[in-house]
């Protein structure tokens, strides 16, 4: 009995490690040809995930019924690529698809409206005192493909300036460690701050929940780039105006 327990305990722990393998990428592991064949002609968008205003707890997920998104304290998630972005509207963005008169998806190099290209180091409203209440002109956020378990394509989720230093330190973390955002499983979380004004807003957390095994370090490694390449497709004009929301 003792030996067929033994073979029972052996065979529990194979299931749970082949279902590790195909918790993160399994379904998107020919995310490229996916959607050769099923968006030709058609306009590629990602849904996304977003953080509550004035120190919500619960971020706004996208479920089966677009227009009923689920509310949820911590979710998690492969980050497969990330990349900084800087928006800035002459009028205060009142919501909407309204394109921001200059965007930069590099940090870098912003493009406004008129096609002309400016440094954003050497940019006044990248400067603090440009904007409300001494902040800059400029917003700056890091926009995050992320992969949640089960699912084929990333989903987006823009962390906010408030949450960029935090978010810094977590990938420094990483790093220490000799690892990176795409080798793990990141839980995400929220927490309540205060700026120097004393307004409440809703901060990222992030922490490791796990690193992925060999098999879906090899998926995710191929997703990773494939969501680079499709990231620089999208036009950035419209990605930044729904960052904004």
């Amino acid at each position: 009995m003792s030996k067929n327990l033994g073979k029972s305990n052996k065979n529990e722990l194979q299931v749970v490690k082949d279902k590790a393998v195909v918790e993160y990428g399994g379904q998107s592991a020919n995310l490229a040809q996916m959607l050769a064949e099923e968006m030709d002609g058609l306009s590629l968008s990602f849904d996304r995930i977003k953080i509550p205003a004035g120190g919500g707890l619960a971020y706004e997920v996208p479920s089966d019924n677009p227009d009923s998104p689920d509310m949820v304290k911590e979710f998690s998630a492969v980050i497969l690529y990330h990349h900084p972005v800087h928006s800035y509207y002459k009028e205060k963005y009142t919501g909407g698809n309204t394109p921001p008169d200059c965007a930069s998806r590099n940090g870098r190099d912003g493009i406004d409206s008129d096609g002309v290209v400016h440094t954003c180091a050497e940019c006044d409203f990248a400067k603090f005192g440009s904007g409300e209440n001494g902040a800059k002109a400029c917003k700056q956020k890091r926009r995050i493909y992320i992969l949640r378990k089960g699912e084929a394509l990333p989903i987006i989720l823009s962390l906010p300036t408030g949450s960029l230093a935090d978010f810094s330190k977590y990938i420094t973390r990483l790093l220490s460690k000799g690892s990176k955002s795409s080798a793990v499983v990141t839980k995400f979380s929220l927490k309540k701050a205060q700026n120097a004004g004393g307004i409440s807003y809703s901060q990222a957390v992030l922490s490791v929940e796990r690193d992925l095994n060999p098999d879906e370090q090899k998926i995710v490694d191929r997703l990773a780039e494939q969501v680079k390449a499709l990231a620089q497709r999208i036009p950035e004009a419209a990605l930044a105006a729904n960052d904004e929301e």
